[in-house]
């Protein structure tokens, strides 16, 4: 079964359980993935799936961030239910301990030493784990690790 029906048969259950956070986050999800097919000109695949589930939790998250900054809890509440109704389609994120140890031996391969050489490590270490690794993490750790 594809992914995508997967969602499809997940957004029935979700509405015969009443389960009005999941249903309302599915069929969002669904039509972004409808949305991004039409712009292809064909029926997308498992991997680009996940990614428009990736963009759609990032959007989530920077939302809740909004929220959270504005006081409106509630809505920030919302946001993060949403998040995890979606994290159970997405692959495991690596932990900071791992994205640490995966950043710090790509710096020592690529032999950068200057912050002006993050470009390299953001681009090696995000085509070897895409989908399994936060940017902002590596980002964050390869800025500490370069002097």
């Amino acid at each position: 079964m594809s992914l995508y029906a997967k969602l499809q048969d997940d957004l029935k259950t979700a509405m015969k359980a009443g389960n009005v956070i999941a249903r309302q986050t599915l069929r969002l999800s669904i039509a972004a993935i409808k949305n991004r097919g039409i712009e292809k000109g064909e029926e997308l695949t498992d991997q680009e799936v996940l990614s428009v589930l990736a963009k759609e939790v990032k959007k989530r998250q920077d939302s809740a961030e909004q929220y959270g900054a504005a006081g409106r809890d509630d809505l920030k509440a919302t946001e993060l239910a949403e998040i995890e109704v979606l994290a159970d389609y997405l692959p495991k994120q690596l932990g900071e301990d791992q994205t640490h140890t995966i950043v710090r031996e790509c710096i020592e391969r690529l032999g950068l030493t200057s912050k002006k050489e993050m470009g390299q490590v953001m681009k090696a270490v995000l085509a070897d784990h895409k989908g399994v690794i936060d940017g902002k993490l590596v980002q964050r750790i390869a800025g500490e690790l370069l002097s």
